[in-house]
């Protein structure tokens, strides 16, 4: 195997990774497009387009661009009529997106841990964080595997909570048989720069009732309603729709979308064959019910004791010398600045009169989460599933090589 790339021999994988986003001249003739019909905004056929298509990617009967992931997500809570005094149940492990949102709203985000295998929001500890002023919950599709939506639905009806899919990394994922979005009451999705499908930055809200699609559109569409004039605002809402250039890159992604998660499918199927022979490290599991995961992250489970108890840590930077793309992942979300020193106890949300409750970020403690972040995982980002079977074997024979020269790690 050779001596480790870290300790001055030859890394296994050196011609390089697919870059993103691609060099497609598809996106060029689409920006063409919006330029040459002299609609840049209000109005556009790019947004109509969009909608429509967004609508089967989805399964939902109703969707609502708009300018980010995080703003989806808000949307979703203003037309649940999620806002001061309540609480919203969220997993850890995922981007500060998912609370904050919840904050934006002056609603209080409540952390319950994740499955150890799927990394996803556990049904068990979400029915264990409900309190009288909880009213929702948002289940994450971290890395694009569909969270138990199934068990988490059933928390829900038990107490009367809504329940949103954060699908920001999960584009075409399958849970039972439908695409992720709308099995909830509402979903949100992202199309921020890394994302499968993007367009640097926007969002868009899904859901199958329309109630809930009106509210959202008009929060999105300055108060606007779906059936009303231009002048006539109703709610008080925001400028934040997505414009004709955005609606037109993500069109071009969305038809080279299916081509590319067939290739991710495909190369996540070979990796996780050949992770099968090594023993400390999984592939991230699927849920119950999960079907197709969308490969937004590759990511690996890790145990030092099947790697001569040397930590996470040391091994990826191991690996990352090997040439292939690792990262550690996510910090425990209640570990963020913003929540241990960021907020005012004394001001709102937490001071809301409508709020009977109180929160002590420091003293939160998800011990899944806690394990995965600082010594049970590593991922890969999606780009890197666009390769070829030779790179696939590259990362396993990569991991096979730190793991024949164990010896040469010290933490």
């Amino acid at each position: 195997m050779g001596k480790l790339a870290i300790t001055g021999g030859e890394a296994v994988h050196t011609t390089g990774w697919p870059s993103w986003p691609p060099k497609d001249p598809g996106y060029l003739e689409k920006l063409k497009a919006v330029l040459d019909s002299g609609v840049w905004g209000v109005g556009g056929p790019m947004n109509a387009a969009l909608s429509e298509e967004f609508k089967r990617l989805s399964d939902a009967e109703y969707v609502v661009p708009n300018t980010s992931g995080t703003i989806a997500l808000e949307l979703a809570l203003r037309a649940l009529e999620v806002g001061a005094g309540d609480e919203v149940i969220v997993p850890p492990y995922t981007f500060i997106a998912t609370a904050s949102a919840v904050i934006a709203v002056n609603a209080i985000p409540i952390f319950a841990d994740i499955k150890p295998d799927t990394l996803c929001l556990d049904a068990d500890a979400v029915a264990a964080a409900v309190t009288p002023q909880t009213t929702a919950v948002i289940g994450v599709h971290i890395g694009g595997m569909p969270a138990d939506l199934q068990a988490l639905q059933a928390v829900c009806d038990r107490h009367g909570l809504a329940l949103i899919e954060d699908c920001a990394q999960a584009h075409g994922a399958e849970y039972r048989g439908r695409k992720v979005g709308a099995i909830g009451n509402a979903g949100a999705f992202s199309f921020q720069s890394s994302k499968n499908i993007t367009a640097g930055e926007g969002g868009i809200t899904t859901t199958n009732d329309r109630a809930l699609y009106g509210k959202a559109w008009s929060y999105m569409n300055v108060g606007r309603v779906p059936d009303g004039g231009w002048y006539d605002h109703r709610v008080m809402g925001m400028n934040l729709r997505l414009t004709e250039f955005q609606a037109a890159l993500i069109l071009r992604g969305m038809e080279t979308w299916p081509e590319q998660a067939a290739l991710r499918d495909a190369n996540a199927a070979h990796l996780r064959a050949r992770l099968d022979e090594i023993e400390g490290l999984d592939a991230q599991a699927f849920s119950p019910g999960g079907e197709r995961c969308a490969y937004h992250l590759f990511i690996f489970r890790y145990d030092r004791n099947g790697f001569g108890g040397v930590s996470r840590d040391k091994f990826v930077e191991a690996l990352a010398a090997e040439g292939i793309p690792v990262g550690r992942g996510y910090n425990p979300l209640y570990r963020e600045g913003m929540f241990t020193q960021g907020w005012d106890p004394t001001r709102c949300p937490f001071s809301c009169p409508n709020y009977k409750g109180s929160v002590d970020y420091t003293q939160v403690d998800c011990p899944v989460t806690e394990h995965i972040c600082t010594d049970g995982s590593f991922w890969m980002g999606q780009s890197t599933l666009l390769g070829t079977t030779r790179d696939m074997d590259d990362v396993a024979d990569a991991v096979l090589k730190v793991r024949g020269n164990i010896g040469e790690l010290t933490d």
